[in-house]
């Protein structure tokens, strides 16, 4: 007699833990990211592209000069750092870039100043918290573009002059051959 019931106490346990385990997993994948992956790739001229990126959301805050600061590098993007890979060599903004992969950067300036736009050897990178200058393949500036059209999320696009970092009031093109 003493045997079902404790049959029936195990059964009941593992239901239970089941359940409790079940509900715990399920409830973190209902939950969206607040900064999820996106990739764009393309063709310029013969290359393929692709950049990989987190993608953050504007929410109300103030972008440039705020969540942002001026002046600092930034990982043009969220959480990891923004990748940047090509399969063959391209001239950016006119300088040689050799295909590869790159971790992406750029240094947002206030105003109408061109920003720096990075491209760093070490590709896999969290943020920019180890960035290390003496590791870049190149540099170069760009003219930002301020928009009127808010664009919620960031986004990249690829262009046939290039490719475009899309986020709040700012389009910054990207010349590539």
């Amino acid at each position: 007699m003493k045997k079902p019931v404790l049959l029936q106490l195990n059964a009941l346990s593992i239901l239970l833990l089941t359940f409790f385990f079940s509900s715990a997993a399920f409830a973190q994948q209902g939950k969206p990211v607040a900064s999820p992956r996106d990739s764009v790739s393309g063709k310029i001229g013969t290359a393929k592209v692709e950049i990989n990126y987190g993608s953050p959301s504007v929410k109300g805050r103030q972008i440039w000069g705020g969540l942002e600061s001026y002046g600092k590098v930034w990982r043009a993007g969220a959480n990891g750092a923004t990748t940047f890979t090509t399969d063959k060599d391209v001239t950016v903004e006119g300088k040689r870039l050799p295909a590869g992969s790159y971790a992406f950067f750029v240094i947002p300036q206030e105003g109408n100043q061109p920003w720096t736009v990075i491209f760093n050897k070490t590709a896999k990178q969290w943020g920019a918290y180890k960035y290390d200058q003496a590791q870049d393949a190149l540099r170069v500036s760009v003219k930002p573009k301020k928009v009127s059209e808010v664009q919620e999320q960031l986004k990249y696009v690829i262009t046939r002059k290039g490719f475009e970092l899309r986020w709040e009031h700012i389009q910054l093109p990207v010349s590539v051959k």
